[in-house]
């Protein structure tokens, strides 16, 4: 990964936000029927129980985002992407790691998230740090074709 990679918390709706999870919508649209995608728009990321997270180079680039939703009794990993020329680099696994701080940070030691069978990376990602497979959960159905739901249980040391 790139040394000089810092990621924080910022507004969804600022051009960068937007253009992350546009990419990341038009990503989604081409691997998914309309049905099987769950988008949280720009004004829900910036709801208050969402913690709306950018990976930034030295330059100030916008190279990828994840943000954390917070439950009663569980955090969730919802709108992670990286762009497509800066993959390969380790951002998913920092963003990732940046998710688990932040949900630790709230008080949470359960994360959980749902992905899709046609995202493979992600899946490998989500297997390698941890995340073990688990049931539907939250306003998901658990009989979608295309769904895959992880959960990890957090300790300062659970890092990808």
């Amino acid at each position: 990964m790139t040394s000089t990679v810092t990621i924080t918390a910022e507004d969804p709706r600022s051009a960068d936000g937007a253009r992350l999870i546009g990419a990341l919508d038009a990503h989604l649209s081409a691997l998914y029927e309309p049905q099987f995608n769950y988008f949280l728009d720009l004004d829900q990321l910036a709801q208050p129980n969402i913690t709306f997270l950018v990976a930034r180079n030295a330059a100030g680039e916008a190279l990828g985002c994840v943000a954390v939703r917070a439950y009663a009794d569980f955090a969730e990993i919802k709108r992670m992407y990286v762009d497509e020329a800066a993959r390969g680099q380790g951002i998913a696994k920092a963003l990732l790691n940046a998710a688990h701080e932040t949900a630790m940070a709230k008080g949470f030691d359960l994360i959980r998230l749902e992905t899709g069978d046609r995202q493979t990376a992600a899946i490998r990602l989500y297997e390698q740090a941890g995340y073990r497979p688990c049931g539907a959960y939250g306003d998901y159905q658990p009989d979608s074709p295309h769904n895959h739901f992880f959960e990890i249980r957090l300790s300062p040391a659970a890092t990808v």
